[in-house]
């Protein structure tokens, strides 16, 4: 589970590992982004200026400033949500532009030498050359236009407008002026219906013999009889009635009641009169009892006169209801003889019309029809023709374009700025591809995934031998890690043999086993460095000393090894050079001799560090490698491909060669941050102990 765990967490990218892409690819990230940023420069500065004009328009629906003829809730009913974006397309449509580039001769103004370009040339030049937008919550439309003449792009902006503006005018009135023919026309047609009806009627009428009231025979006779027998019934019924309902209340109240109620029912004079002496007397009879008794013959005078007022106001009511009565019965009478003339005439009426007045009537709906019709167009004409006079704007010029002198194009700060994040976008982009190209070792993840090996060291790019750098050089830190780590791989120590070879050449093999060599030497240890590289030797070179006689010599048995071995100026440190490998060099690594050399050796040294030629391509590493105690294999950064690490491991395997771990030379620290942090680190703690030495020695 942790296995598959670690392989998971090694396949995902982290952030930082696409940063590590980028800074180790900053050269082509650099590179590219200035090319382009160059080339978008040049191309920029060669472009002609373009200049901008806007004209500002107010569109609204085609409509005259004020309709007499509607109120104002007729604007929110004709609101039609799609009318500018219909107005958009109108204004960039060919009617429109064809009429700009004819009324400006743009064909001729845009035409070389003299010749005139094809009309939808022009017309595409232009379509191209314009914008139309609309201002936000307004019904205002920017018309804008860009041309390399601000003159020319003002021009064009306002003649577009104006031939908006014209072409909504003419088809307004147009579409008017044929609404009003053709509605004059159809009233002619009408005009002539209605004279056919009229003849109709009256032809009717005639052979009919017809007796109507007015002018056009609109009214029948016998209509206005019933209308008038009619209205005389009515009255006659409602004067029997009112006689009828009174003379009802007057049966139903007795003298005392209708005494007291006299005033409202009737209006009769003498009956007031009589009320109001009657009312006098018994105030006075009143009065006349309190001070004088019954008795007294003023008292009784005026008793008498109270009932003979009494008796003539009972007769007179008496006399008032048989009147009522009377005046009921004639009522009465009157309303029924009414009734049976009006029934006589309707009657006649009725079967008249039935059977005589049938198409006279239906004649005169059909001309009704027609007037009707011929009125409704009539005024709709002459609403039309004062409408047409009214004035109207659909189009409304706001702001009139003027030609801008500043140019809007080209821009070359934003086509600097877009050429930079293109350009860096393009090599950020070219870098990724070429690391994905790139199957080369590029971390110690790698080297690890790859051998399943350890890595014991990270050594940096530009390191030199440390005989000439010096033993206080800040690189002899990671070769002393190498050896720290050494000594920590399985098996606990790092004293034996342990031959450095590497998968190609030029891998810093031979630098590597040198300075780890070095740093061994100097930690006290007694350390033999072998160059067993016969074909292509170095370590000779590095310590200054001759490669006459060496290696290829003790093993052909020329001389002994004690006599080969040199001594250096390092201390603890000896060399056996190669030797001058012979020209038959068959036989010469024996694996016997070469095991029976490293067991002699390891009981003379601490270690034994053997420089061995590239594992791919030639078969001296692997016999070298096989008798030693172990290997230890120079991996470069970023040098080749994985390919070649992975058949050196199964070459190594093959040979059952026992390998210690692997050191990932040559690496370019200022290029990979987790190389740089690990390098600066430790060279940090370098450089202030160093300098605390220092301190302690001038004190």
């Amino acid at each position: 589970m942790s296995n598959e765990s670690a392989e998971q967490q090694s396949g995902t990218l982290h952030f930082l590992d696409y940063w590590r892409v980028i800074r180790s690819r900053k050269e082509i990230v650099l590179a590219v982004a200035i090319l382009v940023v160059l080339t978008g420069t040049v191309y920029t500065l060669m472009l002609p200026n373009i200049y901008a004009s806007s004209t500002r328009i107010s569109v609204s629906n085609d409509a005259p400033e004020i309709n007499p003829f509607s109120g104002p809730q007729n604007y929110y009913s004709s609101y039609d949500p799609y009318f500018l974006r219909t107005q958009f397309e109108i204004l960039q449509s060919k009617p429109i532009l064809y009429e700009v580039v004819n009324r400006l001769n743009l064909q001729s103004e845009w035409g070389r030498s003299g010749e005139k370009l094809p009309r939808n040339v022009a017309y595409k030049i232009l379509k191209n050359s314009i914008s139309v937008f609309q201002q936000r919550d307004t019904s205002l439309v920017v018309i804008s236009t860009k041309r390399d003449d601000p003159n020319e792009a003002a021009k064009i902006a306002n003649e577009i407008a104006e031939v908006y503006r014209d072409s909504r005018l003419d088809i307004s009135s147009k579409d008017s002026r044929a609404a009003i023919d053709k509605i004059a026309e159809a009233l002619r047609e009408q005009r002539d219906r209605v004279d056919l009806a009229e003849q109709k009627v009256e032809q009717i009428r005639r052979d009919l013999d017809i007796a109507v009231i007015g002018g056009e025979g609109s009214v029948d006779v016998t209509d206005v009889r019933l209308q008038q027998l009619e209205a005389d019934r009515l009255m006659a019924q409602s004067e029997m009635i009112d006689k009828r309902e009174l003379l009802k209340i007057l049966e139903d109240l007795d003298d005392k009641s209708l005494v007291e109620r006299a005033s409202y029912i009737t209006f009769d004079q003498f009956v007031m009169t009589t009320i109001q002496q009657l009312q006098d007397i018994e105030v006075q009879l009143s009065s006349l009892e309190a001070d004088y008794g019954v008795n007294h013959p003023e008292v009784q005078r005026y008793t008498l006169q109270k009932k003979t007022l009494e008796a003539t106001l009972s007769t007179r009511l008496q006399a008032l209801r048989n009147g009522l009565e009377t005046e009921y019965l004639i009522a009465k009478s009157k309303f029924e003889s009414k009734e049976k003339v009006l029934s006589g005439v309707r009657a006649t009426n009725i079967e008249a019309q039935g059977s005589k007045f049938r198409p006279f009537r239906n004649a005169q709906q059909d001309l009704e029809s027609e007037r009707f019709i011929h009125n409704q167009l009539n005024a709709k004409l002459r609403q039309e023709i004062i409408t047409l006079q009214v004035p109207r704007n659909p189009v409304e010029i706001i702001d009139v374009a003027e030609p801008n002198n500043r140019p809007v194009s080209p821009n070359l700060f934003m086509n600097v700025l877009l050429s930079i994040f293109v350009g860096l976008g393009a090599g950020v982009g070219l870098a990724y591809f070429i690391e994905y190209l790139d199957t080369s070792i590029k971390t110690a993840d790698d080297v690890e995934r790859l051998l399943g090996l350890p890595v014991l060291g990270l050594i940096p790019q530009k390191v030199r031998p440390l005989v000439e750098e010096g033993p206080d050089s800040e690189h002899a830190e990671a070769y002393r890690v190498l050896r720290t780590n050494l000594a920590f791989t399985e098996g606990g120590s790092h004293k034996g043999a342990f031959c450095v070879l590497s998968g190609g050449a030029g891998e810093g093999k031979s630098t590597t086993v040198f300075n780890l060599a070095y740093v061994c030497a100097q930690q006290g240890e007694k350390v033999l460095l072998v160059d067993a590289d016969l074909r292509r030797p170095v370590q000779h070179t590095i310590l200054g000393v001759s490669n006459r006689f060496g290696l290829t010599n003790v093993l052909l048995r020329d001389v002994p090894v004690e006599e080969a071995i040199k001594a250096t100026s390092v201390p603890n440190l000896h060399f056996l050079p190669s030797g001058r490998l012979p020209r038959t060099s068959l036989g010469v690594l024996d694996p016997k001799r070469i095991g029976e050399l490293i067991t002699s050796l390891k009981t003379k040294y601490d270690i034994v560090l053997i420089d061995t030629p590239p594992l791919v391509g030639i078969s001296d590493s692997s016999i070298i490698a096989k008798e030693a105690d172990g290997a230890i294999l120079v991996v470069q950064y970023r040098k080749y491909p994985r390919d070649m690490l992975i058949k050196a491991k199964h070459m190594m395997e093959t040979l059952g060669v026992k390998s210690v771990g692997a050191v990932l030379n040559n690496i370019n620290v200022m290029r990979d941050d987790y190389y740089y942090y690990y390098h600066s680190y430790y060279s940090d703690y370098y450089h202030s102990s160093q300098s605390e030495v220092m301190t302690d020695d001038s004190v």
